[in-house]
């Protein structure tokens, strides 16, 4: 366990001395190609900045408002029937949008079920293998100027119910053994 440590602590001084020593050796201007891709990075900051704005704003609006809460329960008898514990409706809703909203659904399911309860683990599992489906599409498709999103989208929802269904199905199956 020592060595993983060792090892964990110094990777990122590591790879940081071997990227400028490669490029020094390759003979090029680190510093300035330093510079020249962090004003790349910020421009494209600039440019995705207002839909980032905007989905935080969405997902503020849709806790403090209560809608959250509808939908989760509108949705109550569909995922019963899927074996979808209720308390996972807001987080699977949530989820697609922003992660750190998940998280704080998950820190209250953490805090009214534990986080080594089924539903705990059921959830912890689900944010380890779904991805913020909108909030990706949109920064990665803004910043590539890239307007039609094709298959993108279905396949990511198809990806993530998968990563839903093996989050449930993992937790209780480990609960079992």
């Amino acid at each position: 366990m020592d060595i993983l440590i060792f090892l964990s602590e110094f990777m990122v001084p590591l790879s940081i001395f071997y990227i400028v020593g490669f490029g020094l050796l390759a003979g090029r201007p680190v510093f300035d190609d330093f510079l020249k891709g962090a004003i790349e990075g910020m421009k494209t900051v600039a440019g995705i900045l207002p839909t980032l704005i905007g989905l935080m704003a969405a997902v503020g609006i849709l806790r403090a408002s209560g809608l959250l809460e509808a939908a989760s329960e509108f949705l109550k008898i569909p995922a019963a029937r899927l074996h979808i514990p209720i308390p996972l409706v807001p987080v699977i809703l949530v989820r697609m949008v922003s992660s750190s909203a998940a998280t704080g659904l998950i820190l209250d399911i953490f805090k009214e079920y534990g986080p080594d309860s089924l539903v705990g683990n059921m959830v912890s599992i689900m944010m380890g293998c779904t991805e913020t489906i909108f909030y990706t599409m949109s920064v990665y498709f803004m910043s590539a100027g890239i307007r039609k999103t094709r298959w993108t989208l279905p396949g990511a929802l198809f990806a993530t119910a998968g990563g839903i269904a093996a989050s449930i199905f993992l937790a209780g199956w480990m609960g079992q053994v």
